[in-house]
């Protein structure tokens, strides 16, 4: 009997464009789940959208600064660990290191978007700040053999969920997430500092 090919043989299989194509296609199904679950979850789509809301002072506050202080104790880390334990396989780093700048933006901002729409905007918000982030960290399966990897997004989550807490606009949890995905990928790509295997939040 042949042995069952586990994912980490199917994702070597694949690709860079196929990777490409199913990182679009499951942050598109977390877009479908975020919309369909809001009409029947929120007595208007409007009150879905309430939460998002400009205010500069504060994605700048809870938004930006959160994202770099993440993205500098990873780099701390990542320095001061083995390189093995930051290693997811090479997923991401065979996602973003031939992409432009233009690409790697709008690839990082569409995971931003689709997974704070469905984790923060509809399950934090309708089933609380536990149930949110462990599913958040949970769904980010490949790190779950990882312990560091693991640790890492946890506390991501827990924080991106704590100010989403603090502040209830979806747009900062959506700045802090794309900050930090995209300023990794970008090292990722120029591979600064001759960093490899660099984690994000997608």
């Amino acid at each position: 009997m042949k042995k069952q090919m586990n994912q980490a043989e199917l994702i070597k299989r694949m690709t860079d464009k196929e990777l490409l194509f199913n990182l679009y296609f499951s942050q598109g199904i977390f877009v479908v789940i975020a919309i369909v679950s809001s009409f029947f979850l929120f007595d208007s789509f409007y009150n879905w959208f309430h939460q998002l809301k400009w205010d500069p002072v504060n994605l700048f506050l809870f938004g930006l600064l959160p994202a770099l202080a993440i993205v500098v104790v990873d780099l701390i880390l990542m320095e001061l660990l083995p390189e093995s334990y930051y290693d997811d396989g090479g997923i991401n780093e065979r996602i973003f290191k031939n992409r432009s700048i233009v690409q790697i933006f709008f690839i990082t901002l569409f995971v931003a978007l689709s997974e704070e729409m469905l984790f923060r905007g509809v399950i934090q918000h309708e089933f609380g700040y536990l149930i949110a982030s462990v599913l958040f960290a949970l769904i980010h399966f490949r790190y779950l053999r990882k312990p560091v990897l693991l640790i890492s997004i946890l506390s991501i989550s827990f924080l991106i969920g704590y100010i989403y807490e603090i502040t209830e606009n979806l747009a900062i949890t959506i700045t802090a997430h794309f900050f930090v995905d995209f300023i990794l990928a970008l090292f990722i790509k120029f591979k600064w500092g001759d960093l490899y295997g660099v984690e994000e939040t997608s």
